[in-house]
């Protein structure tokens, strides 16, 4: 009986999401709804990345805008030392489309990762056992990106089930953070699209992104959910 109840208090939720999302969009611009669809089907979680300790903001900011641009939908910032502070106007908004998720430490972010059955890939110069090109993507994977200085933190490092190695051929040793991710995605998010994994989102999680992104769209949301739910 539990389990029948729960079942349709989920399937209830859902009708009202749906009933609230078609109010909305008929505030929101049809052209707005159209590209909303339009980005939703290029988005995906399959790939996700996670930022430690980034120090310099305008960096994190082009990582979450890199990861917008791209199609990742989800972001993940540890931040173990130092205070995030999104410069919006390097993100260009994008934090409005991604949705980030905070940790105070590493352990807890691999942790939750791993019990949503991503593998955790660190990014690191330091390793030449997986260069960009010969990457594999054959399970959902959380590419780890580390601070400007330093790069990864040991815990990283241990316990990364791969590496991955941008190539290069200069006297430089490593790549800007936010230039690193940018070059990562692009590549495995172009390989992604061109397989026959299933990376795409689900009709359920395009619902909901679609209703986020409405709300966010409007102004005075809060006294239009107001008059929505008065309306009964």
């Amino acid at each position: 009986m539990f389990r029948f109840l729960k079942r349709t208090f989920l399937y209830l939720r859902c009708m009202i999401d749906e009933k609230l999302l078609a109010y909305l969009e008929e505030i929101v611009t049809p052209e707005r709804v159209e590209r909303f669809k339009v980005i939703l089907e290029e988005r995906t979680k399959y790939i996700t990345v996670a930022i430690e300790d980034v120090f310099q903001r305008h960096n994190m900011s082009a990582v979450i805008r890199s990861c917008e641009v791209f199609g990742i939908q989800d972001a993940h910032v540890i931040e173990n030392r130092n205070a995030k502070c999104l410069d919006e106007e390097i993100s260009m908004g994008a934090q409005n489309w991604v949705d980030i998720h905070e940790y105070k430490d590493t352990s807890s972010c691999i942790d939750s990762l791993r019990k949503n059955g991503y593998k955790i890939i660190a990014t690191t110069p330091h390793n030449d056992s997986c260069y960009l090109d010969d990457f594999e993507l054959d399970s959902k994977t959380a590419l780890f990106f580390g601070t400007e200085k330093d790069g990864l933190s040991q815990e990283v490092i241990e316990s990364a089930d791969g590496y991955l190695k941008v190539p290069m051929v200069g006297f430089t040793e490593s790549l800007n953070i936010s230039v690193s991710a940018a070059i990562v995605l692009q590549s495995l998010t172009n390989k992604l699209k061109n397989s026959n994994l299933d990376w795409k989102l689900t009709e359920e999680e395009k619902l909901e992104k679609r209703l986020d992104w409405s709300k966010k769209s409007i102004k005075s949301i809060d006294a239009i959910l107001k008059r929505y739910s008065e309306k009964g």
